[in-house]
Formats: C-alpha cells, sequence, structure tokens
C-alpha cells in the first residue's frame, strides 16, 4: 500500500512540479513578451498610424524650427555662379530644343502690363507662405487627425528640395547673361524679393530648381481639394498652381522645368508618407487607428455614424 502511495505522491508531487515549473516561464514569457511588444516595430508603426490630435506648443516649434533650419541651410549652399549660370543655359537649351521655350515671351508681355507685373512681384513674394501657413492652420483646426501625414509630405518636400539647391544650382532665368529676360522687382521697384536688391546679399540667388513655390502650391492643392467641402473652395485651390505657375514664369524667377522639380519632391513626399502609413494621406481615418480594425471599440462606432 506504501509504495502505490509514494507513487502517486511522488507523481503528484512531479505533476505538481511540472505544472509549477511551467506557467513559472510561461507567465514570465508573457510578461516579457508584453513589455517588449510596446517598442516592436509592429507596436511602433501602430503607434504612428493611430489618428491623434497635434499638439499646438509642438506643431508652432517644429515648424518654427525647421523653417528656421530650412532658410539657414538653403543660403549657405556655396552660390556656385558660373556652374549656376552654366546649368541655367542648359536647361533653356533643352527647353528651346523642344520647342517649350516659352519663358521669355511670357516675361515680355506681362511686364508691358504694370499693374498685372506688380501684382505678380507681390504674389511671388508673399503668397507662398501665407497660403501654405493658412492651410496648415485649417488643417490643424478643421481636420486634426488628419494633421500629421499632410505635414509630413509637406516636410519631405521641403528637405529633398535643400538636396535639390545643393546639388544643381540654377540661375533664375533673369539672372542668365545675354537671356534678355527682364528682371521685374528691379524694373517696376517692387519690395519683397529675397533674390533683388540689397536682399540678394543674405539669400542664395542659385537655389532655382526645384520651385517650392509649385511644391507648396501642389500641397495646398491637394489638401484642399482632399479635404473641403465646398466646391468654390477646391475650384480656388485647383486654380492656385496653375497661377503660380504664371507668376514664376512672367517674373524671370523660375523656369517651368523648375516647376516639374518641384512636383517630382512633392510626389517622393506623398510617396514616403504612404510608404509610412500605408495609404494615401487624405484618406487615413479622422477617428479610429489606421490599422488593427478588429479592436475597434464599440464607442468608436455610434461616433462614426454620427460624424458622418
Amino acid at each position: 500500500m506504501g509504495e502505490p502511495t509514494s507513487k502517486t505522491m511522488h507523481g503528484t508531487q512531479q505533476a505538481g512540479a511540472g505544472s509549477s515549473g511551467a506557467a513559472g516561464p510561461t507567465g514570465a514569457t508573457r510578461a516579457d513578451a508584453a513589455s517588449g511588444s510596446a517598442f516592436s516595430p509592429q507596436a511602433l508603426l501602430r503607434r504612428l498610424r493611430t489618428p491623434r490630435p497635434p499638439r499646438l506648443w509642438f506643431e508652432i516649434v517644429l515648424i518654427g524650427f525647421s523653417y528656421w533650419l530650412y532658410s539657414l541651410i538653403r543660403n549657405a549652399v556655396p552660390e556656385q555662379r558660373e556652374t549656376a549660370l552654366r546649368h541655367a543655359r542648359d536647361v533653356w537649351r533643352l527647353e528651346r530644343a523642344l520647342g517649350l521655350g516659352v519663358e521669355h515671351s511670357v516675361n515680355h508681355a506681362i511686364n508691358h502690363v504694370t499693374w498685372l507685373i506688380v501684382g505678380m512681384n507681390y504674389y511671388y513674394a508673399t503668397l507662398h507662405f501665407v497660403i501654405t501657413i493658412a492651410v496648415l492652420v485649417w488643417l490643424y483646426l478643421c481636420h486634426p487627425k488628419r494633421y500629421a501625414a499632410p505635414r509630413l509630405a509637406l516636410f519631405v518636400t521641403t528637405w529633398l528640395a535643400l538636396i535639390g539647391f545643393w546639388a544643381f544650382p540654377l540661375a533664375p532665368p533673369r539672372l542668365m547673361t545675354g537671356g534678355g529676360f527682364v528682371d521685374t522687382v528691379q524694373v517696376h521697384h517692387t519690395w519683397g524679393s529675397l533674390s533683388s536688391g540689397d536682399l540678394s546679399q543674405v539669400s542664395n540667388q542659385y537655389a532655382a530648381m526645384p520651385s517650392m513655390h509649385i511644391g507648396w502650391s501642389l500641397w495646398c492643392a491637394f489638401t484642399v481639394i482632399s479635404l473641403s467641402g465646398r466646391l468654390w473652395v477646391r475650384v480656388l485651390a485647383g486654380a492656385y498652381p496653375a497661377v503660380t505657375l504664371v507668376v514664376i514664369v512672367a517674373t524671370g524667377n523660375h523656369f517651368w522645368a523648375d516647376a516639374v522639380g518641384g512636383a517630382v519632391c512633392l510626389a517622393a513626399g506623398y510617396g514616403a508618407v504612404y510608404l509610412l502609413y500605408g495609404r494615401w494621406a487624405y484618406r487615413l481615418p479622422a477617428d479610429v487607428p489606421a490599422l488593427d480594425g478588429s479592436r475597434r471599440s464599440r464607442r468608436s462606432r455610434p461616433s462614426r455614424g454620427a460624424g458622418a
């Protein structure tokens, strides 16, 4: 009787020890997994893709610091005058070979309409800042949980432009020697251009490729057209980059090829956002995580219906 009992007890103890031993490592493994999962690539990506309102103070500091750094780096790019002029001649020669060298005709034709070219000079000097900031503010206030992805696209576009300024210094048409272009700011004595007059000493004269007037105006157009519910607002947004293209050519500040460069930078910016978020920037959900749809809470479902 003792031997079976002993075996039974021994077996029970073995089983108990085995079960407790199995529980120990399993519990530890779960704890380790729980602590490590918060820092896993999947968890970090999920957190990044989760819509959340931006912090005002952080956005102000980020935008202010980024613009200051952008201006500093842009103006620190060596002004390679001879290289920039050679590149300008090459671009102009290529455009004319393609039968698309329209800049000279547009520049001279609009320069004869004084009120129009003066207005374009002020447009060129101011609106790309004013409208871009206004769209950022509108996006922050009206679509806060969709703010991060478009803002990132704008930032990537701008930083890519810095690479272009450094890698391909390009003189604007108005600075080409023998090009016959009119520097409309100097001729009509308008203010505001960092590329003419005394202000030219603190601004890189040969950072024309790519055109951020076009890159930023296209970003504004895509943002407003994608998110605004008013037709007339979307129409104005769509016209904005088209008008900007006419302005940069008419004032002699850019070739149309520079506009193509700006559009390419913007496309790369949106491409980076797509890779990061997994979808088009303006199709990100406004109120639920972009990933892990199976975990949406019941509370979020009525709010989506009410919001729609």
